[in-house]
């Protein structure tokens, strides 16, 4: 008996802890596992993520493709002094009056 797939916008947890030190193989797993994921309509997660392997997958260019999940709760970076978060400042050819 094959087992079900996931409803079209489930979202499924990957623990990632047993990856150690990653290799190309393990990553190209996880990039395949994400592929199969979004072919049926949904989206893996990847948590207990080592740093090695989050700088892989960076590295790799694969962070917009495999979500990497740090903790349960999501911290905002607070704006430091005189900095909005979201804006940047350029100043163009010579106009300092900004």
């Amino acid at each position: 008996m094959e087992p079900n797939p996931p409803e079209p916008d489930e979202v499924i947890a990957c623990d990632a802890s047993a990856i150690g030190v990653p290799s190309p193989p393990e990553l190209e797993a996880l990039a395949r596992l994400q592929l199969t994921a979004r072919r049926l309509g949904t989206t893996v997660r990847l948590h207990n993520v080592s740093p090695e392997l989050a700088d892989l997958i960076a590295v790799a260019g694969l962070a917009d493709v495999l979500v990497v999940v740090s903790s349960g709760v999501e911290v905002e970076r607070q704006a430091e002094q005189g900095e909005q978060l979201g804006i940047d400042e350029e100043i163009l050819g010579g106009d300092d009056t900004t």
